[in-house]
């Protein structure tokens, strides 16, 4: 593990772009205020990373908040994904414009194909994803994204998209917690220098529930949510935590005064299947 000692510390993509290595995530924040609100309070907190997607709703209250943190456009790397019904070569040219309208900016740092296999398209979905990538690596060349990635991807669908795509993606965002590690995906994401992006990183809240985690959190001082925060970080992942608290936002910020032992590292790994695992991108009903 890289030695990290702050929120602004980076990873560097595959193009050279650096990444922040914890991101505030906004997935089920509600688009009203509630979005602007709590992405102001995480870069407030220092966050300088902020992720969001055309699913959830609240581009435009995500841009707004930035807006409103009175940061340059440049301190904050911004992530949105393509939503499953605009996959095709013109339909992804149309919906990163949609996007960054919302957004209120000119370009994202991170765009990514949220899912491998829609429904609508699961018939085809090797050709729909070959030419939704062409249109992916476009838009990084144009400048509306500096780096470009995948969401949910399996490495059936990472070696599908291999066999046309002149750029590998730089970031694969996954369910990844200690419920479920998906080993197989970390594993191809390390060996072909893609990152691994964490979403729900606390299990969608049912990690708070695990007796173990508890223990070690109570050894260490530190709240279940920092304990695994820590862990992921340790594993040279990147966590997209998110809250609309504001003590909860700054309190998962928190994660550079101690560092996990390879025992407790251990039994984190250990836990599998305690909060939930992965959703499988080829029987997905959306």
């Amino acid at each position: 593990m890289a030695h990290l000692t702050k929120l602004t510390d980076t990873y560097t993509l595959a193009n050279g772009v650096k990444i922040p290595i914890v991101g505030f995530g906004t997935w089920q924040t509600p688009a009203d205020t509630a979005a602007q609100q709590s992405v102001a309070a995480a870069l407030k907190a220092g966050y300088r990373h902020i992720d969001t997607a055309a699913a959830y709703g609240n581009e435009e209250g995500v841009g707004a908040g930035i807006r409103q943190s009175g940061l340059q456009r440049s301190e904050v790397f911004l992530t949105t994904k393509l939503w499953n019904g605009d996959h095709g070569y013109n339909a992804t040219k149309q919906a990163i414009d949609a996007s960054l309208t919302r957004l209120g900016t000119d370009y994202v740092d991170l765009y990514l194909i949220h899912w491998p296999n829609p429904i609508k398209f699961r018939d085809t979905w090797q050709d729909t994803n070959a030419e939704t990538w062409r249109a992916m690596e476009e838009i990084l060349q144009a400048g509306k994204a500096r780096a470009i990635g995948v969401s949910n991807f399996r490495p059936h669908h990472l070696d599908e998209l291999a066999k046309t795509a002149n750029i590998t993606p730089m970031v694969n965002q996954i369910f990844l917690n200690p419920s479920d590690l998906q080993p197989e995906v970390v594993a191809y994401n390390q060996a072909h220098n893609i990152l691994s992006e964490a979403y729900s990183p606390l299990g969608t809240g049912k990690i708070f529930e695990v007796g173990e985690l508890k223990k070690i959190a109570a050894r260490y001082h530190k709240s279940v949510a920092q304990i695994v925060l820590r862990w992921s970080l340790q594993h040279d992942f990147l966590p997209l935590p998110k809250s609309v608290h504001e003590q909860r936002i700054q309190e998962n910020a928190q994660l550079f005064d101690f560092e996990l032992s390879h025992h407790d590292m251990e039994v984190i790994d250990a836990l599998h299947g305690t909060a939930g695992l992965a959703t499988d991108p080829d029987t997905a009903a959306f």
